[in-house]
């Protein structure tokens, strides 16, 4: 556990321990939950996708590929118990391929026309 006050930034590093130098490492989602067992109803997104849902969200310059850095405010679910957990997807992919999922950013899913 780690324990912050509301509103502060939290800061995380994740680092891809590997000997080939030629990776990358890209955030696709963080999502956060007021249990740890469950992150898929009652949760909030804080990237999904590679889009920033939270305003607070920002990236931090780090000196290797296979490093991402990036801080939020820490933020509490109201009328649930006073943690929040963690849950990061991260996407490791080829330096320098430009059509990996790593060098696309956000992904939109584009919306379908309803016919008449």
């Amino acid at each position: 556990p780690y324990y912050v006050n509301i509103n502060q930034d939290l800061f995380l590093e994740a680092y891809l321990h590997s000997s080939d130098s030629n990776l990358v490492l890209f955030v696709d989602t963080c999502v956060a939950s007021p249990t740890p067992h469950n992150f898929t109803t009652m949760t909030y997104d804080i990237i999904r996708n590679g889009c920033v849902r939270d305003s607070t969200y920002a990236t931090y310059y780090s000196p290797y590929n296979h490093m991402v850095r990036f801080k939020f405010n820490a933020f509490q679910f109201i009328h649930y118990s006073p943690s929040v957990y963690l849950q990061c997807e991260l996407v490791v992919c080829r330096a320098y391929d430009y059509s990996s999922r790593c060098y696309r950013g956000c992904i939109t899913r584009s919306k379908r026309e309803a016919s008449s």
